[in-house]
């Protein structure tokens, strides 16, 4: 009866452990995110720097943006 409390409870901590890394992952990636989306909107806004100048900015942001979501949810080696 002692034991099948005790894998219970460690099958248990496991879940809450996955639960907690995704939460903190997803928190995390979103700050990543919300970052690089600013930094790119803040260089359109310049008067002196026109979309096309902005546009590589743009697809090195959602390059590095969709690496960092797959290496935090898809690669798990």
């Amino acid at each position: 009866m002692i034991i099948d409390f005790w894998v219970l409870q460690i099958g248990w901590k496991k879940s809450v452990r996955n639960k907690m890394n995704k939460i903190t992952t997803i928190i995390g990636l979103s700050f990543a995110v919300f970052f690089l989306l600013g930094l790119a909107t803040t260089l359109t806004r310049s008067m002196m720097i026109g979309f096309l100048d902005v546009l590589p900015v743009y697809f090195l942001m959602g390059a590095a943006i969709v690496m960092m979501i797959y290496e935090a949810f898809f690669d798990k080696e």
